[in-house]
């Protein structure tokens, strides 16, 4: 399929990546409050996967999560590097992007404290930290 001229390719691919990234980050936001409240996020993944917050996105990851399987098939890593691409490309054209630079951030935060080899699942502990709590199976 041809998407457009030269380098509509690679945007997008960078188009891709915000929506991907920043979905996992709301899911893995709204998980965090969900579990910290007291609720089973088994259970919160069931109620909601079937309504307009079910997504690829959701399915994919938060079995993942509630697993506590961080292995790489996205690795933060790569996802790092798409984003801060994604951050420059569009400040190159001057497109503000301010859920995918708070994004950035939270990668980079990530980064610092060692999960560039997690899968990009692994974003929900950064919220996991702020909230000192953990999104996980319940016994």
């Amino acid at each position: 399929m041809l998407i457009g001229g030269p380098g509509s390719g690679s945007v997008t691919k960078l188009a891709n990546q915000v929506i991907v990234n920043n979905t996992i980050a709301v899911v893995s936001e709204a998980f965090v409050l969900a579990t910290k409240a007291g609720a089973d996020s088994e259970k919160v993944y069931q109620a909601i996967r079937g309504g307009l917050a079910g997504s690829a996105v959701l399915d994919a990851k938060i079995p993942m999560i509630i697993e506590r399987n961080f292995k790489p098939g996205g690795p933060i890593r790569i996802n790092h590097k798409d984003i801060k691409n994604v951050v420059n490309t569009a400040h190159s054209i001057d497109v503000p992007i301010p859920y995918t630079a708070q994004l950035y951030e939270i990668l980079q935060t990530l980064k610092i404290h060692g999960h560039m080899e997690d899968d990009h699942g692994g974003i929900v502990q950064y919220f996991e930290e702020l909230a000192n709590v953990e999104v996980k199976k319940l016994s």
